[in-house]
């Protein structure tokens, strides 16, 4: 099978590239850096020709009210080509809970992308994965102050980029799903308790104060964020993961 990978140089996507043609697929890689553009078109229809299965894991260039306005064009540009090119298969890459926090831009963004996907006539399948484990340091920068880490008591279940990957990869050789997938990792954290484990783990003497008001998950409402007994859980452990870096 023949795949066109957009966004298949960033860190979901060249893992499924590389796993794609290691089972012997076809796996080609685009992203803004091979001349292919999402929002403008450039490069789009030469990319997906040829292609049996479009995965999409292209990502907004920011996080806020400019999210919804890339991931509607992307979509519909993606949409016209994957159709002219008569692809029989799209996937995305969404989030778990992407749809129970209406309050964050870019989660709604995501949840649009799902509905045009959802409202195409390609055949599809969305694969929504928990929090990534690579993004733990990044969480904990947003809320950073001199010798202190803010963080919610928001319940999270943290996934290695190489169990999303894997995940991707599955749904895309099979068929479509018609619906979502979804994945998470084997263990449910409390955010303020994954940072304080995360600092001990890099030996950093900093303090990480629990404050139900600090960052982006703070309008979290329960444990939305995480897998529910429908979810594949996926074999990676966080402290295994921190262990292997």
């Amino acid at each position: 099978m023949k795949f066109a990978v957009l966004g298949g140089t960033g860190l979901i996507g060249s893992q499924v590239v590389k796993k794609l043609n290691a089972a012997g697929h076809e796996a080609v890689p685009h992203s803004q850096s091979t001349g292919v553009n999402v929002i403008t078109g450039e490069g789009l229809e030469k990319a997906v020709a040829g292609a049996d299965v479009i995965v999409n894991l292209t990502n907004s260039p920011t996080f806020d009210e400019a999210s919804p306005a890339f991931f509607q064009q992307s979509m519909e540009n993606l949409l016209a080509a994957g159709q002219k090119a008569a692809v029989r298969h799209f996937v995305v890459l969404s989030i778990v809970g992407v749809d129970q926090v209406p309050e964050l831009d870019y989660y709604r963004a995501k949840a649009l992308q799902e509905k045009i996907l959802a409202a195409g006539t390609i055949p599809y399948s969305i694969v929504r994965a928990t929090q990534f484990m690579e993004f733990v340091d990044a969480i904990m920068s947003w809320t950073a102050d001199g010798d202190t880490v803010r963080l919610p008591a928001t319940p999270i279940q943290p996934i290695a980029a190489q169990d999303v990957a894997d995940a991707v990869a599955e749904v895309a050789v099979g068929a479509p799903l018609q619906g979502i997938r979804n994945v998470a990792g084997p263990e449910v954290f409390l955010l303020d308790e994954l940072g304080r484990i995360t600092l001990a783990a890099h030996s950093d003497d900093r303090t990480v104060t629990t404050d139900d008001t600090a960052g982006m998950f703070a309008v979290v409402r329960g444990d939305v964020l995480t897998g529910k007994d429908d979810a594949r859980l996926a074999p990676t452990r966080y402290a295994d993961w921190m262990a292997s870096r």
